[in-house]
């Protein structure tokens, strides 16, 4: 499955509406649109991954890396209408001890 990422910049927030299942295949992609997010003025980053089925560890990697450029950078980095198996894996890794995650 490709993955589709759409983003949607505003004053309040900077989302990216992430679709398809993120794996070491295009990590890279997802690592690019957050690293250009925490490059504008906004200071929230909001991922949406409420269609995103499944992440692999290099996934993983890729927000635990966000999750430090943001802090670096005083950004605010979240996870909105993560599915349960995603959500799952983040809880497991301790994911979401670094980014706020919300279920769908």
């Amino acid at each position: 499955m490709e993955l589709a990422i759409t983003t949607h910049p505003s004053a309040e927030r900077y989302l990216i509406a992430v679709e398809g299942e993120i794996d070491i295949s295009n990590a890279d992609k997802l690592r690019n649109a957050i690293d250009l997010a925490l490059e504008q003025p906004t200071e929230r980053v909001e991922l949406d991954f409420s269609q995103v089925p499944y992440i692999d560890s290099t996934g993983i990697g890729v927000l635990v890396g966000a999750a430090r450029r943001a802090s670096d950078r005083k950004r605010t980095l979240s996870i909105t209408g993560a599915q349960p198996n995603v959500l799952r894996v983040a809880q497991l890794l301790g994911v979401d001890k670094d980014i706020s995650i919300s279920a769908a």
